[in-house]
């Protein structure tokens, strides 16, 4: 799946001044950590956005809103911002910060490690030797 490469960019613009965020592809997107914590993120034109299970309701009660269903049944503490949401730079800074909010009152972690691509692992245990 593609994203909004402009949406991304004017979160980029957001989060600019930190030194903290690290950009991932994600759920067929681009999602954005902060101290390694997924804060949003963008899927096709639409704002993926990390508010914590505790603050999920009081966030879909504002306009825009909806949960976030990727797979088929609602993420908690995910949702989505629909475009309309994400017209105003004022807007969209709010709804990013709400995800930052929420990503500070996580402890913070190292880096996460990634694991090897499928390839390599495929090429270790065809040469591991077997018995």
């Amino acid at each position: 799946m593609a994203y909004d490469e402009a949406l991304a960019a004017r979160i980029r613009d957001i989060l600019g001044d930190r030194d903290d965020v690290e950009e991932r592809r994600m759920f067929g997107g681009l999602a954005f950590l902060v101290r390694s914590h997924m804060a949003c993120g963008v899927l096709r034109n639409e704002l993926m956005l990390r508010v914590g299970p505790g603050n999920e309701a009081a966030a879909l009660a504002l306009p825009h809103a909806r949960p976030m269903d990727f797979t088929g049944r609602p993420m908690p503490g995910m949702l989505w911002v629909a475009t309309e949401g994400l017209r105003t730079e004022a807007s969209l800074r709010a709804w990013v910060e709400r995800g930052l909010a929420f990503v500070a009152t996580l402890p913070a972690r190292t880096k996460v490690a990634t694991r090897p691509p499928r390839v390599a692992v495929a090429k270790a245990r065809a040469t591991k030797p077997r018995g």
